[in-house]
């Protein structure tokens, strides 16, 4: 199976709008209770595995806080500043430092007010990571976000393809599925990359065109079991 390595098109940012729920909704609801102050919860840690949302839905709430003009952040991998929002991605890959920042923001929040949410590939109970750390994380609300089936990702594909302004057919969307990479924002940069590829060409986008737009990406067709066919 082809695996595509491309990036998110620059014009889509990740919103709650266009978060595909799928068996998320609970979690979409209680990150929303607490951007809107409905909620005690100074902390929230989210999990799962690679593709399924989680950076989605922490962009999501840093760009809602923003727009609520609170100051939010958002970090992959390292740890900000301190803000009445703090978002970190990826809590695994943090050194010993950057738990250590991590673990004293987590203290300041709780004490002065603030939300905190973080995200990584395990639950708090299996991280790798300091154990005061671990224990802090585990405190608060801690949600595993489920990946989407792949009738789900298709018709996230079909309404993005219509946002853009045209026609995604079933054979398109099962070959992008088939041959594309498992997570929705690489799924989603392919289809923009079909559409300007079909839009430079003046055709409908078509299979003949999404593997025209595979190989380009390649370099070179691939061989064997997983050639593109």
């Amino acid at each position: 199976m082809t695996q595509l390595l491309l990036d998110i098109t620059p014009d889509w940012w990740p919103t709650f709008d266009n978060f595909v729920t799928g068996d998320n909704r609970e979690l979409l609801s209680v990150l929303q209770s607490a951007l809107h102050g409905d909620s005690r919860e100074r902390c929230i840690y989210i999990w799962g595995d690679e593709g399924c949302g989680k950076s989605h839905l922490l962009q999501a709430s840093v760009s809602a806080a923003q727009n609520a003009h609170h100051n939010a952040i958002y970090a992959q991998g390292f740890v900000p500043e301190p803000a009445e929002m703090v978002a970190v991605d990826d809590v695994n890959v943090l050194d010993d430092a950057g738990q250590v920042e991590l673990f004293n923001i987590y203290n300041r929040i709780r004490d002065a007010g603030g939300m905190l949410l973080v995200s990584g590939r395990q639950s708090p109970l299996h991280l790798a990571v300091r154990p005061d750390l671990r224990t802090r994380l585990g405190w608060g609300l801690v949600y595993q976000v489920h990946a989407l089936s792949d009738e789900e990702k298709a018709h996230a594909l079909t309404r993005h393809a219509q946002e853009r302004g045209f026609t995604l057919t079933h054979e398109v969307t099962q070959y992008l599925l088939r041959h594309g990479r498992r997570d929705l924002p690489s799924l989603l940069a392919v289809l923009d990359e079909l559409d300007a590829h079909s839009l430079r060409l003046h055709r409908a986008p078509t299979v003949p065109l999404l593997k025209e737009v595979f190989i380009n990406q390649m370099g070179t067709r691939l061989g064997g079991d997983n050639e593109i066919a």
